[in-house]
Parts: C-alpha cells; sequence; structure tokens
C-alpha cells in the first residue's frame, strides 16, 4: 500500500505543484529510502518514524533534512486525502542544517572566460560561436542549466530584448537578454545545425542528437572552456556562474526583489542567500583594507 500512496502523492505534485520531473524523482527516492526503513509508511507511527535519525545517522544533516521534509510533505498529502487521521512526522529528526554559501567567480575570473570565449568564436566555428551564445545566457540573464539546454527555437527575441522561459514548476518568466548575448545568439543561429534525422531537435535552440544538449554536456563544455582560460576546472559550472550573476548585480546595486524575479525564485528566502554573500565579502574587505587590519601595529597614528 505504501508504494501506491507514495505514487499517488507523486501524481499530487506533478498535477497540483506542476513540479518538475527532476522534483519527482528526488521525492520518490527519498520516499523509496523511508520505505526500506520503514516498510508500512502509511501507518507508521511516531515511535517508528523517530527511529529514522539513528537509521540515517550516516547522512549529512542536509540529506536527512531533506529526506525528512519529503516525509512531512507525504503525511500532509495522506491526512488530506483521508488516508489516515493523524500526522506523525512531528516525530521525525529535525537536523540543523546550514545553507553553504555558493561558490564565486571574481569579476577578473568572468572576464577571462569571456576573453577566451568570444577570441574562439571569432574563428566561426559552430561549437564555439555556440559556447559563447551558452556563456552569455548563463551569466548575462542567469539561467538555470536546464532552463538552458531546453530552450525552445521560437524563444529567441526578435524585438524585444526579453526571453521567456518555463522554470520549476513549469512557472514562466521573462528575462532581459543583453545586446551582446543577442548578437552572440544571432551569429549562433546562422551557424545551428540540426543533427540529421532528428526531428526531435529542430525545436530546440541548442539541438543535439536526441534532442538538445544536455546538462552534463553543458557542464563539460564550460569546464573545458575555464580549464584554456586558465581557471581551475573545479570551480566553474552553470550554477556557479548564476551565481556570479545574482552576486554581482546584487553588488551593483540591484534590488533584492527585482533579483528574486529574474531568478525565478518563489521565496524571497532563496534569494537571501546572496545578502549573505555580499556580507561576507564586505568583511573580507575590511579585513583586507582596513588600516587596523595589519593587527596591533597597523596605520594607527
Amino acid at each position: 500500500m505504501s508504494r501506491a500512496a507514495i505514487q499517488e502523492f507523486l501524481a499530487h505534485l506533478a498535477a497540483e505543484r506542476g513540479a518538475a520531473t527532476n522534483t519527482l524523482a528526488a521525492y520518490a527516492r527519498d520516499l523509496d529510502a523511508a520505505r526500506e526503513a520503514v516498510p508500512d509508511l502509511v501507518h507508521a507511527d511516531g515511535d517508528a518514524l523517530a527511529g529514522l535519525g539513528s537509521e540515517w545517522a550516516h547522512l549529512a544533516p542536509s540529506s536527512l533534512a531533506r529526506r525528512c521534509s519529503a516525509l512531512r510533505q507525504f503525511y500532509g498529502f495522506l491526512v488530506d486525502e483521508g488516508l489516515r487521521q493523524d500526522d506523525p512526522s512531528d516525530a521525525l529528526p529535525r537536523p540543523r542544517t546550514r545553507r553553504p554559501l555558493p561558490r564565486l567567480l571574481t569579476h577578473d575570473q568572468i572576464a577571462a572566460l569571456f576573453a577566451v570565449a568570444e577570441e574562439e568564436a571569432q574563428t566561426g566555428k559552430p561549437e564555439a560561436v555556440r559556447m559563447l551564445a551558452l556563456l552569455e545566457l548563463l551569466y548575462g540573464s542567469g539561467l538555470r542549466a536546464t532552463e538552458l539546454v531546453s530552450l525552445p527555437l521560437n524563444s529567441v527575441p526578435r524585438d524585444a530584448p526579453l526571453l521567456t522561459l518555463t522554470g520549476k514548476g513549469g512557472k514562466q518568466r521573462m528575462v532581459p537578454v543583453s545586446t551582446r548575448a543577442r548578437q552572440a545568439l544571432s551569429a549562433w543561429l546562422t551557424k545551428r545545425i540540426v543533427p540529421a534525422k532528428n526531428d526531435k531537435g529542430a525545436r530546440f535552440l541548442f539541438p543535439s542528437r536526441t534532442g538538445h544538449i544536455s546538462r552534463v554536456r553543458l557542464f563539460q563544455l564550460l569546464r573545458d572552456l575555464a580549464g584554456r582560460a586558465g581557471i581551475a576546472p573545479e570551480a566553474v559550472s552553470p550554477h556557479v556562474l548564476r551565481h556570479a550573476f545574482a552576486t554581482h548585480l546584487l553588488e551593483g546595486g540591484a534590488d533584492l526583489r527585482v533579483l528574486q524575479t529574474l531568478l525565478g525564485h518563489s521565496d524571497i528566502s532563496t534569494t537571501q542567500i546572496y545578502t549573505h554573500v555580499d556580507s561576507a565579502r564586505l568583511v573580507e574587505l575590511v579585513n583586507a583594507k582596513h588600516p587596523l587590519a595589519g593587527g596591533s601595529g597597523g596605520a594607527r597614528r
């Protein structure tokens, strides 16, 4: 019965909340893991759920918190659907997690990436022209990797400098596309070739043999570019460029609510991580540049 209830819950997330495929897969993994520890999840009592703390003691706090969150939502669904009268999820462990600050790229590192991408794009090779377009949209518009690789061809702006895209949960939003990015996209459209015998790829801006280029391929392309730009490849990813977009905008005076809209965050608390990033940079600046930063000797007069 637990397996059937989980399937109903996942169907509810898809239909009522518009949960993305990756989100549904993550919920399924977490609930399957819970079912391995507590086979009859639907009828489990508080004692059974409390025991998950020791059962999952090997997990990182963030992973434990994620699994417990999935279970709380699952039991809320069961109560709403009348499949049980009580909600035992209060017995679940509540690990304290500290959200890590995102990795950052400096302005100089961003400039180095673009310098190499622009130089290579001047050769006219399709792969190089595509790389510049991808980079412009990641850093210039703050797109998520999934949003970028799955962009439909008809999303490319004609007159208005805005891009309409579908983000998490099927929510649509509009993001600005800079003049630079529009130029890069125009150049890519003159080189774009849909692989032969692939009708699926025809509708995507960045087609591949199986439809559109994958997130894994995008990740590989960025790391290769980082290596050619003299940057440690492990320091660069699509998500890191999205973080750079947000952080550098905030440094430039962007309003947090505007940033929330641009990033497609449903909750402002998600966007507020960037205020912590900015604060961390300010502290670093004071420690490095303040006259008293050197210790008791300092520059005091």
